[in-house]
């Protein structure tokens, strides 16, 4: 993507989402940590479902402790790897208590200490809980990133790397969220949204098949993120 794209390609996408947020259902820094921690390889749909039933009975490290890892299991067997997820979070709730107060930490190094944290879900949790100009790269910002010649890399660490580099400070704070959402429901992987993309106008892709066609973009405001 020519660099004079990318400020147009997010203000596109600002104007559509000024204030765009995670789906994964919350009511404080813990509840997030774990609900990011229980949505690897699962969908956000699932999580939500297993939390809502989880975070009323375990809402801080020390309830979550007390549910014993059966206990924890019950609660979100629904989701997947959920045996090896339920041994993480206990052994996290463990060091928020022992080494935290009970409180999530706002370092990644600290983030990253706990069992099950890895890069992608302490950037989450620095971007939404703290404010932190993050980007949490999973499989929507990572396709979109490589399929719009936004940042390409060949792995998550590199298009971290890239979209940093390449987004205006401006529009930091909300990236993460503007390109999971237009990912997830646009840019899907195996049939992309192209001729309703609010963004085509500036996208590699679209520029080398759409234009072909002789398709036209469509930039008017729409339902999709």
């Amino acid at each position: 993507m020519k660099p004079e794209h990318i400020e147009p390609f997010f203000a596109a996408l600002a104007a559509a989402k000024p204030e765009p947020k995670t789906e994964l259902e919350y009511k404080s820094d813990f509840e997030l940590l774990c609900a990011v921690l229980l949505s690897a390889q699962a969908t956000d749909v699932s999580v939500n479902r297993a939390t809502r039933t989880l975070f009323a009975v375990a809402a801080t490290p020390a309830q979550m402790l007390a549910l014993g890892l059966e206990g924890l299991q019950a609660h979100i067997q629904s989701i997947g790897l959920y045996r090896s997820k339920a041994r993480h979070l206990l052994q996290s709730c463990q060091m928020l208590i022992e080494r935290h107060g009970g409180q999530v930490p706002r370092t990644r190094a600290e983030l990253e200490a706990l069992p099950g944290v890895g890069r992608k879900t302490a950037n989450v949790v620095l971007n939404e809980a703290f404010g932190e100009p993050t980007l949490a790269v999973d499989t929507h910002v990572f396709r979109l990133a490589n399929r719009t010649g936004l940042a390409p890399g060949r792995t998550p660490l590199q298009v971290e790397q890239g979209l940093l580099a390449r987004i205006p400070p401006a529009y930091l704070r909300h990236a993460h969220h503007w390109l999971i959402l237009h990912g997830r429901y646009v840019c899907k992987a195996r049939q992309p949204l192209c001729d309703q993309c609010r963004v085509a106008a500036w996208c590699d892709t679209w520029a080398e098949r759409g234009a072909e066609r002789g398709a036209k973009p469509d930039t008017k405001p729409s339902a999709n993120p």
